[in-house]
């Protein structure tokens, strides 16, 4: 291409394609933001699943989302994967950050995004003890080949976590979903058993899936949460799939105030509750990385995910990332009721040291 028409190509938006589940997109804002904040413009985002919107609409950070229903989908067979090529083409090239599998590469040789213009993630290495957020920093440096010395150069970090701004309207809608399941507005908290591994089960038992744990022990473990904290409503979130699992759990319980809310929330409504509830106890699954993002104190359970590369929310929220072994080997029914209740105490007394230490410095300031 001439010198005239890379020029225009390095002017245009960043673009990102990123197919992945809810707490993928929740880290992504790390590299939404970043390259935000390197160019100047948002960026215009190419991904899937009912989530990524309500997830990723409206953050300053992204400009136009292109969403398709499946990338696995022959193209010749999906209207959607044909727009989008349609889309780019028109669009026109520019540099490009692609996040995911051979299937959406297609894709964007289709929509004429040269190689030299994308930045791919499977050409970088991982770094040890280096998770999904800091990788993600890293590629908001980098400059495809074809840009060289025509970019803006690499901003500094914005930050190690992922962040979402919440609308007023989700608020909204937040408030009125708790006007009628919390109408003494006590404070709340969230615990997310389930996860789609085990929702995947419904007739087979949910034991054979990593993610599972035992409905006694989140039994334990809320009538633990209730003696700590007596005033607490408690509300078990999951979809409607994890219903069953849900009351199972809520079953062998002694307490009340202990609800049920599978399938009540759309992911719109519970952003906003999870921003503003008290902590969240959860397997590893995208509400935590969501809660962690909104600076709810997190405690997520580990199955075999490494701890380190998905930490909720990023490399520094205030969450902790639970593993257990079982015969030398990690494995989630090696945490007992005892570490969760220690961490999430712990969580609690690290969050009120750290507001008090940040009132202390406002009015020395």
């Amino acid at each position: 291409m001439d010198e005239a028409g890379l020029g225009a190509a390095a002017d245009r938006p960043p673009l990102v394609m990123r197919f992945g589940a809810f707490g993928d997109m929740v880290l992504l804002t790390v590299l939404l933001r970043q390259l935000h904040a390197r160019f100047g413009k948002p960026v215009d985002v190419i991904s899937s699943g009912p989530w990524t919107v309500p997830l990723l609409q409206g953050q300053p950070s992204v400009g136009r989302l292109f969403i398709i229903r499946s990338r696995r989908a022959p193209y010749w067979m999906s209207l959607d994967q044909q727009r989008l090529v349609a889309w780019m083409r028109k669009r026109g090239a520019g540099p490009t950050w692609f996040c995911d599998v051979q299937l959406g590469r297609d894709l964007l040789r289709r929509g004429e995004i040269p190689d030299e213009y994308i930045c791919s993630y499977s050409s970088f290495k991982w770094l040890p003890t280096e998770g999904f957020t800091d990788r993600f920093i890293r590629m908001a440096a980098e400059t495809p080949v074809a840009f060289s010395g025509r970019l803006p150069p690499p901003h500094s970090t914005i930050s190690r976590d992922a962040h979402l701004v919440v609308s007023a309207s989700a608020r909204a809608a937040a408030d009125e979903w708790l006007a009628r399941r919390n109408p003494g507005r006590r404070p709340f908290m969230v615990i997310h058993p389930g996860s789609s591994h085990i929702a995947r089960r419904a007739i087979r038992s949910p034991a054979g899936t990593d993610r599972y744990w035992p409905e006694d022990r989140w039994a334990r473990v809320i009538e633990s949460v209730r003696d700590s904290q007596p005033d607490l409503a408690i509300f078990l979130t999951g979809t409607r799939a994890e219903r069953k699992f849900n009351s199972a759990i809520i079953a062998r319980l002694k307490t009340t105030e202990v609800h049920n809310v599978a399938d009540e929330l759309s992911v719109g409504t519970l952003v906003p509750l999870l921003e503003r509830a008290h902590s969240m106890i959860s397997i590893d699954t995208g509400p935590a990385h969501a809660a962690a993002a909104l600076g709810c104190p997190t405690v997520a359970l580990f199955g075999l995910q490494n701890p380190i590369l998905f930490r909720p929310g990023g490399a520094t929220t205030h969450a902790v990332s639970l593993t257990g072994l079982v015969e030398g080997a990690q494995n989630i029914l090696g945490i007992t009721p005892d570490a969760v209740i220690a961490a999430w105490l712990d969580l609690l007394r690290s969050t009120q040291a750290r507001a008090s230490h940040s009132v202390k410095s406002a009015i020395r300031g």
